[in-house]
């Protein structure tokens, strides 16, 4: 597959999210959902979170007051696992991070979504500070 011209961190961020919601929801290999040409960014975010799905959910979980990660919706959940994602790579700000996955809850799914996911990112990311 060859690779596209680059595009914006947040379109690669949108795009990641969107195959792994599809990934998440149907089973399908990740790999069968690119369509036409896939940013480097976008693919290496994707392959990342879904060969790391199981310990970012286990993160999700602990981080959660009453929620497991199988119980969030597919947005709710992809959002979160690309947000840790790019948090324990560093190569995005931290306040970028936050501010992207809330914003992408909120588009795609709802307020009450944007709350949730910022709820567990705050405490992951105060967590992770105090350790």
């Amino acid at each position: 597959m060859a690779s596209s011209p680059q595009v914006s961190r947040r379109e690669a961020r949108r795009a990641a999210v969107f195959m792994l919601f599809q990934w998440d929801v149907t089973g399908q290999p990740l790999g069968s959902l690119y369509e036409g040409e896939v940013d480097d960014y976008t693919q290496h975010l994707a392959e990342a979170v879904a060969a790391r799905a199981e310990e970012l959910d286990a993160r999700i979980t602990e981080a959660s007051d009453d929620w497991t990660a199988d119980r969030l919706g597919a947005v709710e959940r992809n959002v979160l696992r690309v947000a840790l994602e790019e948090l324990d790579e560093a190569t995005v700000p931290r306040e970028v991070v936050l501010d992207e996955a809330v914003t992408l809850a909120k588009r795609y799914a709802s307020d009450d979504a944007a709350r949730l996911v910022n709820g567990i990112l705050g405490r992951i990311v105060r967590e992770e500070r105090g350790a």
